[in-house]
């Protein structure tokens, strides 16, 4: 038998800061505090299932203040061409004060109760949503950013050693500022033209669609990665096979092809003894709260099998990598 593949489940944690460009608390209110409700149902689910998850993490999100937060500001910031996307263009002022008063910018609380599931990873979203493939950033931008989002985390006494990049705009040129920081892994786009990162202005409608259509049928293929593979770059490369897309009233009657589109590639990362990385955001939960947590239940039974017929392991990004770099040492 192969050697035993691995499963590993990535959440782009952001509440209101990953989408504020595009939507508002009027538009898409009801999503994020969705969340608060969402959150804990998948961790009670990785629970019960025996399934450690990584929980990207926007930098932000760590204050439990507006106070708290403007004292971990970086002091470079990036200044984008689009001025929509940088949070530092008067959205502070559409904040409350508390995290009581304010529950789509502050997820202190959230974050605590992650921390008492043991095998839960907390990684780094980073500080503010940083855009890294989007005009007027820099390095010097992102390398701030990144130490603030640090910052942050230390506060709480957690060590960031994983990153996944916003709206997946990953940027090689930015990896040596992940090593010099501590990250040890990044989660990296599915292998696929419409995967491919790019900005704002490079996403389009055949993009869309033929990731839409992918998620119910298979032509993309299984985008399971074998462990020699990544472990081939440092810091490690931890591949996107799937975005597990919400539950749509409008597609109700394709939902069977959506879960077998995943639990067929989920068997073959178990049999072939290779990675199978499944990733979506919490608020895609927010929405239709039971049929979103009854799939991901079904998901989670699947592992539970495969675990127990092919020694299929839940494993967190960091977990991964520091399995890798054990490997290595020896």
């Amino acid at each position: 038998m192969n050697a035993s593949g691995k499963f590993v489940i990535s959440l782009d944690f952001e509440l209101l800061w990953g989408v504020r460009d595009t939507a508002t608390p009027e538009s898409y209110g009801g999503n994020i505090l969705g969340v608060w409700q969402a959150l804990p149902g998948m961790l009670e689910l990785f629970d019960a299932y025996g399934v450690n998850a990584t929980f990207a993490t926007v930098g932000m999100l760590f204050a439990s203040s507006k106070e708290e937060l403007l004292s971990f500001l970086p002091e470079d910031k990036p200044a984008y061409a689009n001025p929509n996307l940088s949070p530092y263009n008067g959205h502070f002022d559409l904040m409350r004060d508390t995290e009581a008063e304010d529950k789509y910018h502050y997820a202190s609380e959230l974050i605590g109760l992650i921390r008492q599931y043991p095998g839960q990873e907390i990684s780094t979203h980073t500080f503010s949503h940083y855009y890294c493939l989007e005009q007027g950033q820099d390095l010097d931008d992102f390398r701030a950013d990144m130490q603030a989002a640090i910052n942050i985390a230390r506060s709480r006494n957690i060590e960031l050693k994983s990153l996944v990049f916003p709206r997946n705009q990953f940027n090689s040129n930015y990896l040596k500022v992940c090593a010099e920081l501590g990250i040890d892994s990044y989660r990296g786009n599915e292998e696929v033209w419409f995967h491919q990162a790019v900005n704002g202005q490079g996403e389009n409608l055949w993009r869309r669609a033929f990731r839409l259509a992918d998620a119910y049928v298979n032509i993309s293929g299984h985008r399971c990665h074998a462990l020699p593979d990544i472990a081939k770059e440092y810091p490690y490369n931890i591949p996107s096979s799937r975005f597990l897309r919400p539950y749509s009233p409008k597609l109700r009657f394709l939902e069977g092809l959506r879960l077998r589109r995943i639990l067929k590639s989920m068997e073959y990362a178990a049999k072939h003894g290779k990675v199978y990385h499944l990733w979506w955001h919490p608020h895609n939960f927010g929405s239709f709260q039971a049929e979103n947590l009854a799939f991901l239940q079904k998901i989670l039974e699947q592992y539970q099998a495969l675990h127990q017929k092919y020694h299929f392991e839940s494993i967190t990004m960091r977990e991964l990598a520091d399995s890798i770099k054990k490997k290595e040492h020896a």
